[in-house]
């Protein structure tokens, strides 16, 4: 049964929630703050989590910064319409995706389904396995390489890479990456595929100033550079 932890300091509604994806066949488990959490993450390994921004003590971006050093399952904060959430901000510390409460349940559910779908590893009868230079990705165990050691990745990030290297030395463009990752339009302003790029690049060592091994394309997309991972 797929595990999902609830971070929700607002009891009624995290009670509410809960009841509704126990409904759907999801195993629940509830929060009302960072206490503990970490430690029932190493544990149980859930997963997805759902994370309030707004929580006593430790808030969501800070446990979401703390989670992504041994967690590296689909993480969706859920924010209230009223405060100055920071969409780029919590991208950047890891988070998969986002909603805006109220949110009616069955939206949540679809959103939470998406970001399993995604970070199901692919099942194939053939290994599936890219090699450029000191960098080796495969599909089966989502393990990158880079040299001798290991890159951890989030589920979208290693997505997103394996997209990029699937088609080195071609432009893979916006509308694909949001069409068939994100699972949203590009609506031309949304900086989510900006965010995951500059973390992989800050993860396989790529000059962040004067990316040398994925490029942006201004305006198109991005580029995977086979040749540079000598």
């Amino acid at each position: 049964m797929t595990k999902v932890f609830l971070v929700e300091d607002d009891e009624r509604l995290s009670q509410l929630t809960a009841d509704f994806l126990r409904t759907q066949q999801l195993e629940v488990k509830t929060f009302v703050d960072g206490s503990g959490l970490l430690e029932q993450v190493k544990l149980h390994q859930p997963d997805v989590i759902l994370l309030d921004v707004m929580l006593p003590g430790s808030d969501g971006f800070t446990l979401c910064r703390a989670l992504r050093q041994s967690y590296q399952g689909p993480i969706l904060f859920l924010t209230a319409r009223d405060t100055n959430f920071d969409q780029v901000l919590g991208l950047e510390l890891g988070a998969d995706d986002y909603v805006i409460k109220p949110v009616e349940p069955r939206v949540l559910l679809a959103r939470i389904h998406a970001l399993l779908r995604r970070a199901k590893p692919t099942n194939t009868k053939t290994q599936h396995r890219l090699h450029f230079g000191r960098l080796s990705i495969d599909s089966n165990s989502r393990q990158v390489m880079l040299g001798q050691e290991q890159i951890p990745l989030t589920s979208h990030e290693f997505d997103l890479l394996w997209m990029l290297a699937e088609n080195a030395s071609q432009l893979v463009d916006r509308e694909r990456i949001y069409k068939e990752l994100i699972g949203r339009e590009y609506d031309g302003l949304d900086r989510s595929a900006d965010v995951r790029i500059s973390r992989l690049r800050k993860k396989l060592q790529d000059n962040q100033q004067n990316p040398q091994r994925i490029k942006t394309i201004w305006g198109k997309g991005f580029f995977f550079v086979a040749d540079a991972w000598e």
